[in-house]
């Protein structure tokens, strides 16, 4: 039995953050949706207040609210974690500006240079020996140079394109020091230089994404997570560390919008765990921390033997789509912080560098992002991995455009352990019965016949889980994709069958699905590992990198790469078919980029 926390002078919910304040059911047909709890509490003076939204729980330390509306449990979040982890996302998606007179008490020291946009600020005043731009402000006279080239510093800047292509064509590191003639040193740092020209090519291209001047009618946006097996560093400590990251993808373009990991490099461990323990953050429930957003090791001590402390695992359920769904919602169930999806275990740790992000806020973070991101688009199709954390984050982000029907969004689930055999019979028979209903509507348009048998499935759906989710069983398989299942998570009721068949015919995880493989198999580093059979559950892989912050370098890497430069069989990238992009863009257009 959880111990009652003793109760400080706290208030009933975390206050909001610069008009942030998510702690409200996450259920679209509840009435309490988007309705946050009450700040203070309903008895004043012992007498009980007006009728209230919520009842809360305070015996746990992730403090929960029951909603009255629905019945739904939802745990209590730091609305200040959530806005620091959209701002930690927000900076990297941003072009840092260009800088200005360095004279901190000028006039003009806020004022950024914008070359051929600040003449009233600054003048041109010759070049510098480096052949860097030299400016002079004309308030206080004080002069400053601008690079004009990225590689101004650089030694054997020619190697760069060899060694980015050698780097997303599967390649281990050292044989890229072999082939490239550089040692490991240098290979880092032109990883570090390679991220950082990713960076600010992707902002200065999404700028028009953030102002919403690239006005969008439609995205059907895929979610999903993959996770990053970091290699132990020594023989004394052979824990694995695990990175998670949460992107999403565009399936009608193959865009990638943000690929956001639980993983802050700029966080020093020894600093925020002393000043942890100086605040009496460890004491304090989660959601009322100063450092709610990131792990501490008090707290992920108690999560792995929290759950070595519970009973033995049921039995294994028989094998099928449908059981592993309603399995996921069981254990879903079972969590104390059902938005919470991390495993924790003996066998893995936190980072020595850098903190890791509880994975909650990641998603809430991404979320909250996306919704800055794409401020010009009119509406927005979300197709979930069936995972509680990602709902919750995406339903809390996008609340108001749910209500307005901006929003819509499903969960999919998909069976991926069938055999190639399994795959192509499983097609056939949806052949069959596409071809019988075809015969029995000779008037019908292909198009129209597959619609007409996703609205005789509509009658038919099935509930599973504890909220009694309606899922749907796709009646037209693909070899990628070859059983899947759908729940509508916004139904409101206010749809015509007609257009419900049209939006569950185009639910699919594939276009992020797609994405994920292609980091598995030009990503070397990233390649999934493999276990050892005396690991005893433990992996090592000998590709597998041993820092973090190189996870996160080389994901940015590859989603640039991926969409700017890497073209399909159309030959376009997903740059040019979403329209931030005219032509498919060269490497060396990335390697020599400088912000305007």
């Amino acid at each position: 039995m959880a111990t009652k926390l003793p109760s400080p002078n706290l208030p009933r919910i975390p206050v909001e953050v610069d008009g942030l304040q998510i702690n409200f059911c996450k259920n679209p047909a509840c009435k309490n949706f988007g309705v946050a709890a009450l700040q203070n509490s309903p008895r004043v003076g012992g007498i009980r207040g007006p009728r209230h939204e919520y009842v809360k729980n305070t015996s746990l330390q992730n403090q929960l609210l029951d909603c009255l509306g629905c019945g739904e449990r939802l745990p209590i979040k730091s609305n200040l974690a959530i806005r620091e982890e959209v701002r930690r996302h927000i900076a990297d998606g941003q072009v840092a500006p260009t800088p200005g007179c360095p004279n901190d008490q000028c006039s003009n020291h806020d004022i950024p240079l914008q070359i051929g946009k600040c003449k009233q600020h600054y003048q041109s005043f010759g070049t510098s020996h480096a052949g860097s731009s030299r400016y002079r402000c004309k308030n206080c006279g004080r002069t400053f140079t601008v690079a004009r080239r990225s590689t101004i510093r650089q030694r054997e800047s020619h190697k760069n394109r060899t060694l980015f292509s050698l780097l997303v064509n599967k390649m281990p590191m050292r044989r890229i020091c072999e082939a490239a003639e550089v040692n490991p040193r240098t290979l880092y740092r032109r990883i570090d230089f390679f991220y950082n020209q990713c960076k600010a090519y992707c902002a200065h291209r999404e700028a028009v994404l953030f102002d919403g001047s690239l006005k969008i009618k439609r995205l059907y946006l895929a979610v999903d997570r993959q996770e990053y097996m970091l290699n132990w560093s020594t023989q004394q400590d052979k824990r694995n560390v695990v990175v998670r990251a949460v992107a999403s993808a565009d399936d009608r373009t193959g865009y990638i919008f943000g690929m956001h990991a639980d993983f802050d490099p700029a966080m020093d461990p020894e600093t925020i765990e002393a000043d942890a323990a100086a605040l009496g953050d460890v004491a304090l429930p989660h959601a009322y921390r100063k450092y709610a957003r990131v792990w501490l090791n008090a707290d992920y001590t108690d999560a792995v033997r929290s759950r070595y402390g519970k009973n033995a695992k049921a039995a294994r359920a028989a094998k099928s789509l449908l059981n592993d769904i309603q399995k996921s919602y069981d254990e879903a169930a079972l969590r104390p912080d059902i938005e919470s999806a991390s495993v924790h275990s003996f066998d893995s740790k936190l980072p020595a560098h850098g903190m890791q992000v509880h994975p909650e806020y990641t998603l809430y973070g991404h979320f909250f992002y996306l919704k800055q991101l794409l401020v010009g688009v009119e509406k927005i199709r979300f197709f979930l991995d069936q995972e509680s954390g990602i709902r919750a984050a995406c339903l809390a982000a996008f609340q108001e455009d749910v209500v307005m029907r901006r929003v819509d969004a499903f969960f999919v689930r998909i069976n991926k352990d069938l055999t190639v055999n399994e795959r192509r019979q499983s097609i056939a028979d949806s052949r069959a019965e596409f071809e019988k209903a075809r015969a029995l509507h000779p008037g019908l348009k292909p198009s129209e016949v597959e619609l007409l048998l996703i609205q005789e499935r509509i009658k038919s759906m099935q509930a599973i889980g504890k909220w009694k989710d309606k899922w749907l069983a796709h009646p037209f398989p693909s070899m990628s994709e070859p059983e899947k299942q759908i729940c509508y998570l916004t139904d409101m009721g206010d749809y015509k069958v007609d257009h419900l068949a049209r939006l569950y015919s185009r639910a699919s995880l594939h276009a992020i699905d797609r994405y994920f493989m292609q980091i598995r198999r030009r990503i070397n580093l990233l390649e999934r590992p493999i276990s050892t059979s005396s690991a005893a559950g433990r992996v090592w892989y000998g590709y597998s990198p041993y820092n973090a912050e190189v996870v996160i370098k080389l994901l940015t890497i590859f989603r640039v790469f991926y969409n700017y430069v890497a073209a399909g069989e159309d030959g376009k990238t997903p740059a040019m078919r979403l329209g931030l992009a005219k032509a498919k863009i060269d490497i060396e257009d990335l390697l020599y980029f400088v912000a305007p």
